[in-house]
């Protein structure tokens, strides 16, 4: 056992021999691997052959004429491996580049829809003019679980993201809480009474749900702990379709306030009090990456904008 805990043979593992592993198991044939990664069919077996002798496993079954060849266990194990080395090597030649570029430079920001629209615009207005040499570039999701990702790549210094987050190599600060509503056409009996209804109530009304939000899935398991399941009747990742099917009668609503325009006189807002718990908004990156001194900038310049986020009026 050498001083950082690999055995000598793992010493000669490169990473050419994982990117081979990965391409053989996605594309099937040694041969149509070695033809996307520009080597010879003979180089591919080559390698895999010195990788499986380094980790003393067979790697991928080879079963014979037209058939595809399969990873085995062990190859499974030591792929899912290689894409997180492979992560992170994209994050350390995103780091460099930070690096190279000093204060000036990209700063990529991941952000969805609600906060891109009533959060992002007076935030990066104040930023720029602090830090006018950053050229900020956005990357919009309806999933933050994709920009989480795509923090981890490397490939966005920055995400807005809903907490908690999955576990990973990531920090992140909570910037303010997103209360849940009901949102009902104009003149509902529902929007009429003194009290916000219950969730069972609601569960005689149709809903309109987003599709991929994690939040959404909250929301749904709640409903049915108030008896059943609720009954979706559209789905859109759309804020502005989910209002305006609700405006139209199709169904009701349970969403974040920040994704609800309010102005709107065809639709009306409901507090539902602690029925479903806030929406928890905040900002992540990536825990082992170098953060420039603009991204620093950014988060702190978000979390005192956050301080003072009027929720209703954003």
């Amino acid at each position: 056992m050498s001083a950082d805990g690999l055995t000598s043979p793992w010493l000669g593992l490169e990473l050419r021999h994982l990117v081979a592993l990965k391409a053989i198991a996605e594309e099937g044939t040694f041969g149509r691997a070695a033809r996307r990664l520009g080597y010879t069919q003979s180089a591919i077996s080559q390698q895999i052959a010195m990788l499986e002798r380094i980790v003393g496993q067979k790697l991928i079954e080879r079963p014979g004429g037209p058939r595809p060849v399969s990873l085995t266990e062990a190859g499974e194990l030591l792929l899912r491996h290689a894409d997180a080395i492979a992560a992170r090597l994209q994050a350390a030649q995103a780091d460099l580049a930070a690096l190279d570029a000093g204060d000036a430079g990209p700063l990529r920001i991941g952000t969805y829809q609600s906060v891109g629209a009533k959060v992002l615009p007076q935030l990066l207005r104040e930023f720029s003019g602090q830090w006018p040499q950053v050229d900020i570039t956005l990357q919009e999701s309806a999933d933050d679980g994709e920009l989480v990702r795509l923090v981890e790549r490397g490939e966005l210094d920055l995400s807005f993201v809903v907490l908690p987050l999955d576990p990973g190599p990531y920090e992140a600060v909570e910037l303010f809480r997103d209360p849940y509503v009901l949102v009902v056409p104009a003149g509902s009996p529902l929007a009429a009474r003194g009290r916000a209804p219950s969730l069972r109530e609601l569960l005689d009304q149709p809903l309109i749900a987003n599709r991929t939000c994690r939040t959404t899935t909250r929301v749904e398991e709640r409903l049915r702990l108030a008896g059943r399941d609720p009954h979706i009747a559209f789905r859109s990742d759309d804020n502005g379709t989910v209002q305006g099917l609700v405006a139209a009668g199709v169904g009701i609503a349970i969403v974040p306030r920040l994704t609800v325009d309010e102005t709107d006189k065809a639709i009306s807002v409901v507090d539902l009090g602690d029925r479903v718990p806030p929406r928890l908004i905040g900002v992540a990156w990536h825990r082992d990456r170098r953060r420039t001194r603009a991204a620093e900038a950014f988060v702190e310049l978000a979390s005192r904008h956050a301080s003072g986020v009027d929720i209703a009026a954003a």
